[in-house]
C-alpha cells in the first residue's frame, strides 16, 4: 500500500490488461480500491491526456456508444461528472467520481465500466493512436478538501495499431538519369497508424528523364500503393525537394511519446527528411529544454536527416500569439511567453511576455541564429508584431486547419514572408499526422524545403530565401518563375526590383505534377486572384459534379463549423459518391437508396465535400442541407466556375461545380503574362487544387514595381 503524508492512497487496477487496438470499440474495467476511507463528498478524479480522442464517456444512455457504468461495494453512492478540462494541463481531460450518502471505507471499491455493452451500447472507444502506455491517471480526495493527491502507479493500457487497411508508397522527389534510389512502402491501419516498419525497398533507376511514379505491393495482404511523382533529370540541379515537418509536440509538453519517439519517427515512418519539434514554451522545463538540445544534435545526419532544435512561444494572441522559434544549432536560449507551468515558475532562462520583446532578444543572440514562422493554433498569430529578420514565413495549414487568412494579413502589411504548412501534431507522428476523431479537422501539412544540400546550413538558408512552398500533407511538385524581359528571372520567394529599367511585361512560367488529378490553379497578386487556370475546359465537363463545404467560424479555438447533413436529388440519380476529407472512419459517407447521401462533417478552415457521378448529366435539382445553409439549384445549371453561397465567418461557405468524365493529367504548365501589376510589391504566388482535396501553395515571388 503506497502512502503520501502517511495517507494510504489505495491502488487502481484496469481489466483487461492487454493491448488494445486504436479506434476499436471495447469494454474496460477500471477499478479502485481504497487506502484511506473517503469521506461523504470526496472524490476520485481519473484524468486523461488532453490530446487523446477516445469517446467521451456517458452515463446516460445504455445504447449508445461510450455508455459507462458506476458501482462500489461501498455503502455509499457514486456521482459521475466528466470534465473536458477537470484537470492540470496535460491531463485536461478527467471524469470526477463523488462519494455520496456515506464513505467508502478501507478495501472497498469503485468500479467504473468503460463502455458497458449491456444495454447494447457498441462499447467505448479507444483514441485512434497508437501509444505505449495509455495511461488513466488516478487521484483521490480522501479527507474531502478538494486536495487531490495522486497514486503512484496509475494503470495504463497498450494501444496497438490495427489490421493494415491501406498501403503509402514514399519515393523521392528528384533522382537522376540511371540513378539507384531508395523508396519505402508503408501499411497503415483505418486511422493512419504505421501497423509495422516501412519496408525499404531499391530501384536500380530510370533510363529516361521525365516524371515517373513507382508501384509497391505488400505480398501478405495485396495492399499496394503509387507513389509521390518522383521528377527524373539527367544532370543534377543547384536546389532539390526536400519535405519537412517543422512542428510538433510530445508527452513531455501536451502530445504523446517522448521525443526521441517523435524523432524516429519523423526519420523512419514519416519517411521525413527534415523535422523539429515544437513544446509549449510555458510547459518546457529547463531540464526539458536541455533535453531538446542534445536529442536533436544526437538526431541530426548531414546528408540524411536535419533536426533544428525549437521551441513554440504561446503568448496570448493580445500578446503576439504562437510563434515557432528554431535555432540553427543546439545552444540558444529560451525566451518564454510565461513560465506559467513550470515548476515553481523557476527558470535560468528569461521571460519574453510579448512577440516584438521575442523577436529583440533573437536578434540579439548572435550564435547560434533563430528563425521563427507565425502559427495558428490554439491561439493564433498577431501578425502586426513582425520582424523580417526573424519570422520567415507563416504557417497556413496544419491539423488545426487551413489558415490562408493569415498570409493574406501578412501580405496586406507589406511583409515578405514566405509560405509553409506542418502538422502541429500532438499524436507523435511527424510526417503522418492524420486527425483521427477529435478536434483536429485535417491532415497535417509539409513543407517542401528547396536546398542546395541537405544540411542545416542549406536548409536554413532555403528558409531565409523563401524558397518554400506548403502541402495539406501530399508530396506535389511545383516549379515557379518568374522571366523578365532584360534576362532576369526569379523563383518563389525571390525579389525583382522592376524599376529603372526596360522589363516589359513579366511572365510567369509554372509546372507543377499532382498527386492526384488537378482541379484549378489560382495565381494570385497579394491577396487577389488574378486568373484560375485548369487543364480542362467547358468542352470536357460531363456527369461529375463535385459539392465542397469550407472555412472557419472565427479566427480562434471556437473555429470548427458543423456541416452535417445531407443532399438530395430530384429526377435523376446518384451513380457513384466519392468523398472528399472524410478523414473519421466512424463517420463515413453515407448513401440513401440512389438519390440522397448523409454525412457528419466538419471543418477548421479546410474543406470538405463529395463528388457525384450523376446518371444523367442534366436533369433534375440538387438540394443540399446542413446547419449552416440551404442550397438548391438546377443541376443543368451547374458549369465550370463554382456557384457559391456564402455563409458568414472566415471563408464559410457551400461550393457547387463541375469535373470531366475522365480524369484529367496529374501535370500541369502554363505560362501566364503578368500584366496590370500594382505599384510597389506584387506578391505572385499560386494555390494548387486537386481532385481529392489535398492543396499546396507557393511562397511568392516579389516583383517591385515602380508604378501600376
Amino acid at each position: 500500500m503506497h502512502t503520501t503524508d502517511h495517507i494510504a492512497l489505495g491502488e487502481a487496477t484496469v481489466q483487461p490488461d492487454q493491448p488494445v487496438v486504436a479506434g476499436s470499440f471495447t469494454t474496460i474495467t477500471f477499478t479502485y480500491t481504497a487506502g484511506h476511507p473517503v469521506d461523504d463528498s470526496g472524490f476520485i478524479k481519473i484524468a486523461f491526456r488532453s490530446v487523446s480522442d477516445f469517446g467521451t464517456p456517458q452515463f446516460d444512455e445504455a445504447a449508445a456508444p461510450n455508455y459507462c457504468t458506476v458501482h462500489t461495494t461501498g455503502d455509499c453512492r457514486i456521482e459521475p461528472r466528466w470534465d473536458p478540462k477537470g484537470h492540470l494541463r496535460p491531463w485536461g481531460r478527467a471524469l470526477y467520481l463523488r462519494v455520496r450518502n456515506g464513505f467508502l471505507n478501507t478495501g472497498e471499491d469503485i468500479v467504473v465500466v468503460f463502455g458497458d455493452t449491456a444495454g447494447g451500447s457498441p462499447g467505448w472507444q479507444t483514441q485512434t493512436f497508437c501509444e505505449e502506455t495509455f495511461e488513466f491517471k488516478t487521484f483521490v480526495d480522501p479527507i474531502a478538501t478538494y486536495q487531490f493527491k495522486e497514486l503512484p502507479d496509475s494503470p495504463i493500457l497498450q494501444i496497438v495499431p490495427g489490421k493494415p487497411a491501406r498501403a503509402v508508397c514514399v519515393a523521392p522527389s528528384l533522382a537522376l538519369v540511371n540513378e539507384e534510389f531508395t523508396y519505402h512502402l508503408k501499411l497503415e491501419d483505418v486511422w493512419g497508424n504505421p501497423t509495422d516498419r516501412p519496408q525499404e525497398m531499391t530501384h536500380s533507376g530510370f533510363s529516361t528523364p521525365g516524371v515517373r511514379t513507382v508501384t509497391a505491393a505488400d505480398e501478405k495482404t495485396n495492399l499496394s500503393a503509387r507513389s509521390n511523382p518522383i521528377q527524373v533529370l539527367t544532370n543534377e540541379v543547384t536546389l532539390r525537394s526536400y519535405w519537412a515537418d517543422f512542428h510538433g509536440q510530445t508527452e513531455e509538453t501536451i502530445g504523446t511519446g517522448s521525443i526521441e519517439e517523435y524523432f524516429i519517427f519523423a526519420r523512419n515512418y514519416g519517411l521525413l527528411d527534415i523535422a523539429a519539434h515544437q513544446g509549449n514554451d510555458f510547459q518546457v522545463t529547463d531540464e526539458f529544454w536541455r533535453k531538446v538540445n542534445s536529442t536533436t544534435r544526437a538526431f541530426y545526419e548531414p546528408g540524411a536527416f536535419v533536426t533544428f532544435p525549437g521551441y513554440e512561444w504561446s503568448g496570448n494572441t493580445p500578446l503576439g500569439g504562437d510563434r515557432n522559434v528554431y535555432y540553427t544549432s543546439e545552444g540558444g536560449q529560451i525566451w518564454r511567453s510565461s513560465a506559467d507551468l513550470v515548476p515553481g515558475n523557476h527558470s535560468a532562462h528569461e521571460n519574453a511576455p510579448t512577440a516584438s520583446e521575442l523577436f529583440a532578444r533573437l536578434k540579439e543572440q548572435r550564435d547560434p541564429r533563430s528563425f521563427a514562422l507565425a502559427h495558428v493554433g490554439g491561439r493564433y498569430a498577431d501578425i502586426s508584431m513582425h520582424d523580417p529578420d526573424i519570422e520567415l514565413a507563416v504557417e497556413i495549414h496544419s491539423a488545426w486547419g487551413t489558415f490562408e487568412w493569415l498570409v493574406e494579413d501578412a501580405l496586406r502589411r507589406g511583409y515578405r514572408v514566405g509560405i509553409c504548412a506542418n502538422s502541429d501534431g500532438h499524436k507523435g507522428h511527424p510526417g503522418a499526422s492524420y486527425p483521427g476523431a477529435g478536434e483536429f479537422g485535417s491532415m497535417g501539412g509539409l513543407t517542401c524545403v528547396l536546398a542546395s544540400r541537405l544540411d542545416r546550413d542549406s536548409v536554413f538558408e532555403a528558409l531565409m530565401s523563401r524558397h518554400i512552398y506548403g502541402t495539406t500533407g501530399h508530396r506535389c511538385l511545383i516549379d515557379v518563375e518568374v522571366v523578365i524581359d532584360d534576362g532576369r528571372s526569379a523563383i518563389m520567394g525571390d525579389v525583382v526590383d522592376l524599376r529603372g529599367s526596360d522589363t516589359g511585361t513579366p511572365r510567369l512560367r509554372a509546372w507543377m505534377v499532382g498527386t492526384a488529378p488537378i482541379e484549378a490553379v489560382q495565381v494570385r497578386n497579394n491577396a487577389e486572384v488574378m486568373k484560375t487556370l485548369r487543364p480542362y475546359d467547358r468542352d470536357d465537363l460531363g456527369s461529375r459534379v463535385k459539392i465542397v463545404w469550407s472555412g472557419a467560424a472565427v479566427r480562434g479555438r471556437d473555429r470548427m463549423v458543423s456541416w452535417e447533413g445531407g443532399l438530395w436529388v430530384r429526377e435523376n440519380a446518384i451513380l457513384d459518391a466519392t468523398p472528399i476529407n472524410f478523414w473519421n472512419a466512424n463517420q463515413p459517407l453515407k448513401k440513401v437508396g440512389r438519390t440522397g447521401l448523409k454525412w457528419k462533417s466538419n471543418t477548421t478552415g479546410g474543406v470538405s465535400g463529395v463528388i457525384l457521378t450523376m446518371e444523367n448529366s442534366t436533369a433534375g435539382s440538387l438540394e443540399i442541407l446542413t446547419p449552416e445553409r440551404r442550397v438548391e439549384c438546377e443541376i443543368d445549371s451547374v458549369g465550370l466556375d463554382p456557384k457559391v453561397w456564402e455563409c458568414g465567418g472566415l471563408e464559410r461557405k457551400i461550393e457547387v461545380y463541375r469535373l470531366p468524365d475522365r480524369q484529367h493529367s496529374r501535370e500541369f504548365s502554363f505560362t501566364l503574362p503578368l500584366t496590370q501589376l500594382r505599384a510597389g510589391d506584387n506578391a505572385i504566388y499560386l494555390r494548387m487544387t486537386q481532385e481529392d482535396g489535398h492543396m499546396a501553395w507557393t511562397s511568392p515571388v516579389y516583383l517591385h514595381n515602380a508604378y501600376g
